[in-house]
């Protein structure tokens, strides 16, 4: 029965935030309202709070399932990459991109970066946090991954040079959502140009 129970409630809360992206994508943030999330979803306004304290808590839930997605899809990649750098940069992150937007439009990111740089301490914003650190972590990891594989110099901190390309990629990321007329295929051509130079000081010869 415990097992049920939870199947019922990962249910409920899938269908609350897929009611919920659908409803921001249609109307807006800011003019969706709980009720008609509580509606879409199937599920009474009480069980909603159940769940989330407010719309804000509900769309960085929604960014955590993305990143979780993300992170899954580029377990694989990081695992066996391309051969080269770049190409295994440009892989690993093309996916991310890939993804970003199945669950939440750039308004939807606009406003959930603003949420979590503006309620810092709440439980979901430092969820959030958390998922970034990941993500930091795993393109981090492709990078030792290289290395140990020739094709990154010894000696090379991998840790701090998967930063570097991390927060380049997230940074570029914030530029392509507070655009609405960036296209995404824009957003990766200018990261993989952007990345190409500091994969060439890291590359050993034969790479």
């Amino acid at each position: 029965m415990t097992g049920l129970r939870a199947k019922q409630k990962a249910d409920k809360n899938r269908r609350i935030l897929e009611a919920a992206t659908t409803l921001f994508r249609e109307v807006g943030y800011d003019a969706a309202r709980i009720e008609d999330i509580a509606e879409r979803a199937e599920v009474s306004v009480g069980t909603f709070y159940n769940y989330y304290q407010n719309k804000g808590d509900m769309l960085l839930a929604t960014v955590a399932m993305e990143v979780e997605e993300v992170l899954e899809a580029g377990e694989p990649i990081v695992a066996n990459p391309p051969a080269g750098v770049l190409a295994a940069l440009t892989a690993l992150i093309n996916q991310y991109y890939d993804h970003s937007l199945v669950y939440l439009s750039k308004e939807m990111w606009r406003t959930a970066m603003a949420l979590s740089i503006q309620q810092p301490e709440t439980p979901f914003s430092k969820r959030y946090t958390d998922l970034d650190r990941r993500l930091c972590t795993q393109v981090s990891t492709l990078v030792q991954k290289l290395q140990q594989r020739g094709a990154v110099l010894m000696g090379i901190d991998t840790v701090a040079v998967g930063a570097m390309f991390f927060n380049n990629l997230n940074m570029m990321f914030t530029e392509f959502v507070r655009d609405e007329a960036m296209q995404l295929e824009r957003l990766k051509d200018d990261v993989a140009r952007q990345n190409k130079p500091l994969a060439s000081l890291i590359s050993t010869p034969n790479f």
